[in-house]
């Protein structure tokens, strides 16, 4: 049987474990492919998609319209990559200068520049451009909405935005140069 979202979530208000079953398998993918948009691997990915998922099932109650439920589990999911980039922090600046000196990733080599490769290349920016870059640029906030989310200033947002796409820049070009030497 096919579920509309409507009496999915009508299940999960009333905390049917079948419901909430149903409604995680039908939008794991695209929690997960947000998530992987902003984790550096997919372990960390699928702990986002993890608390993501928790996080919309306790706070049901407060989702008022049922066309909004994707809107809303996109929200709740960049919420928790923040949150977890916002627990982690300490942690990041010691692994982006371990990142730094290890060799870059091998990027499929196709005549344009896939999706696949694109990806991978945001994956070698520092976890903070990364997440400035992806708030600002996928998401469409404001760096002085990045500055209050992540606790830093809307200049640092901006220096980070700047920072990530000269990176982002770099490393096109460099994937280019690997291709055409091919």
């Amino acid at each position: 049987m096919n579920w509309t979202d409507e009496e999915l979530i009508d299940g999960c208000k009333r905390q049917s474990p079948k419901h909430e079953e149903l409604f995680f398998k039908k939008y794991y993918g695209y929690v997960m492919s947000i998530s992987l948009s902003y984790a550096k691997d997919s372990d960390l990915a699928k702990e986002i998609v993890h608390d993501s998922f928790l996080k919309f099932f306790a706070s049901i109650e407060s989702l008022d319209g049922y066309q909004s439920v994707k809107a809303w589990l996109r929200r709740i999911t960049v919420n928790a990559a923040i949150d977890w980039y916002r627990k982690n922090k300490k942690y990041a600046m010691q692994q982006d200068i371990t990142e730094q000196n290890e060799v870059y990733h091998e990027v499929h080599a196709l005549s344009s520049l896939a999706y696949e490769d694109l990806v991978n290349l945001l994956h070698q920016l520092p976890e903070d451009h990364k997440l400035v870059f992806n708030l600002y640029e996928v998401e469409g906030y404001s760096h002085r909405e990045i500055g209050e989310k992540l606790g830093i200033t809307e200049s640092s947002s901006r220096v980070y935005l700047a920072r990530a796409k000269s990176r982002l820049r770099q490393l096109v070009h460099t994937h280019l140069k690997e291709y055409a030497g091919r």
